[in-house]
């Protein structure tokens, strides 16, 4: 699940479009962009009664080909929501087909006009959305119509969900997992020592030296994901500056990454460094062996990551360890966005082709996974949240990771933002290099800044890469 290592290359830049569809501001926006759509199914797309509990039309003695990319999640949820679909219409098949070059292996049956009737379209060979664009069904649709519980599907869903796959006003794609980027920490280990949290960068250099004095580190790193700590710097950026900052970045701007919220959260993180809070050797160390040092040895106290966190370290996780995700620091308490705003992302694209022999009986399956049955079997197999509310019980299944992204996303409440740029245009494996040295303490705030504008001014200026502007 390591998602920031994802390398594009940026001639491929189509597989990337979807990362731009993501790039707004918070999730009071993110709604505002699903525009369009609703109600119930065309009357073409219907070959059964309509009704309640069959809102789409789906024939009976149904068949529905779905192909699900199989990648961290598996393809066990869709399963799940599989034989609950199985159960509700006696007599229907649901067909789960694994994949892990969707591209690859369904563009012939797209050109063919006999696509799937539901579609993962994830993973390093996901399908680029511009050129199928229009033969994708609204998803609009599933969204307006009750759940198997009763509940009009959008009103059970997170805020900003639909973002990332709406493109011009039609939800062309539906998002099933979301991705909490968070600072993780052992609540047992800061219990035992009596130490907080820290909201801010100076509130985090306090704690760096506490944990210096217990011979332990602030931070730690591998060398494959020195860049989540450039996830983190924007992170509190953002939060620190407002919208205008991801705004720059995402349009490669001019001088973009000398923006004053960037240099001064920079500033703070070569302070760590020449402090000696990051724990050395990082650029020569895999990162899920740094990552065991922070959760199994407990040698640093905080690391950046996303939400597969837990899941990626369950073996070299302490006994006890008690994971927790903590927002990401401002810089001052006075910072534009508040500090429980959030760096969250929804991912794993649903998609429903037009030319399926079955749409009625794809939304179905989709609107089933949509079901509180199989949003909590997902949270509960995945230690991961859907895009359902309410789908993860007080205790987290006995995951104190999984407790603490309910309350981040809860407290967020709308303050919701996300990025694309890395990933549209292929530059993570570029700024490894930066940031494995500047924390490696071989260089400072200001080469690192200088290096990634001319990686941002490199992709501006070259006229083979089509850019995507951001609102």
């Amino acid at each position: 699940m390591n998602i920031q290592n994802k390398t594009l290359q940026r001639r491929g830049f189509l597989r990337g479009v979807l990362a731009a569809a993501v790039l707004v501001p918070v999730a009071g926006s993110l709604a505002s962009c699903a525009g369009g759509g609703g109600g119930a199914p065309a009357a073409s797309t219907a070959a059964g009664p309509v009704s309640d509990t069959n809102p789409f039309g789906m024939a009976d003695n149904s068949t529905i080909d779905a192909v699900i990319f199989k990648g961290g999640y598996g393809i066990d949820y869709v399963e799940f929501a599989g034989k609950l679909l199985e159960k509700n219409h006696p007599g229907s098949t649901a067909k789960i087909a694994p994949s892990t070059a969707i591209a690859q292996e369904l563009q012939s049956r797209f050109v063919g006009g006999n696509p799937p009737d539901l579609i993962d379209n994830s993973g390093e060979g996901a399908m680029g959305f511009s050129a199928i664009l229009d033969q994708l069904e609204d998803l609009n649709s599933v969204l307006e119509v009750k759940n198997l519980e009763g509940t009009v599907i959008k009103d059970t869903l997170y805020a900003g969900v639909e973002a990332p796959g709406t493109f011009g006003g039609k939800l062309a794609a539906l998002n099933y997992a979301l991705t909490i980027y968070a600072l993780w920490y052992s609540a047992s280990l800061f219990q035992d020592n009596g130490w907080t949290v820290p909201k801010t960068w100076d509130e985090a250099l306090d704690l760096g030296a506490k944990a210096k004095a217990k011979d332990k580190y602030l931070f730690v790193w591998g060398k494959e994901a020195a860049t989540y700590y450039q996830t983190l710097a924007l992170g509190s950026a953002i939060k620190e500056g407002g919208d205008a900052v991801r705004l720059a970045v995402d349009n490669l701007k001019d001088k973009c990454w000398s923006q004053p919220a960037i240099q001064s959260v920079f500033a703070a993180m070569e302070k760590a460094v020449k402090a000696g809070y990051f724990k050395p050797g990082g650029s020569g160390t895999k990162f899920t062996a740094a990552q065991a040092q922070w959760s199994n040895d407990e040698s640093a106290l905080l690391y950046p990551s996303g939400s597969w966190i837990e899941n990626e370290m369950k073996d070299q996780t302490r006994p006890g360890f008690k994971m927790t995700g903590a927002p990401e620091f401002t810089v001052t308490s006075s910072s534009k966005m508040p500090y429980d705003a959030m760096h969250s992302a929804a991912g794993e694209p649903f998609i429903v082709p037009s030319k399926g022999k079955n749409v009625a009986g794809g939304k179905e399956l989709l609107r089933t996974m949509l079901s509180k049955d199989a949003a909590t079997n997902f949270a509960k197999t995945k230690l991961a949240p859907s895009i359902v509310k309410g789908t993860v019980p007080a205790d987290g299944f006995g995951s104190t990771a999984l407790v603490s992204q309910t309350k981040l996303l809860d407290a967020a409440g709308s303050n919701i933002f996300t990025w694309g740029f890395v990933d549209l245009y292929g530059m993570n494996k570029d700024q490894l290099v930066l940031w494995n040295t500047f924390l490696d303490g071989k260089s400072d705030a200001a080469t690192l800044t200088s290096g990634l504008q001319k990686i941002t001014d490199d992709v501006r200026n070259d006229s083979s890469v089509t850019k995507i502007e951001v609102k």
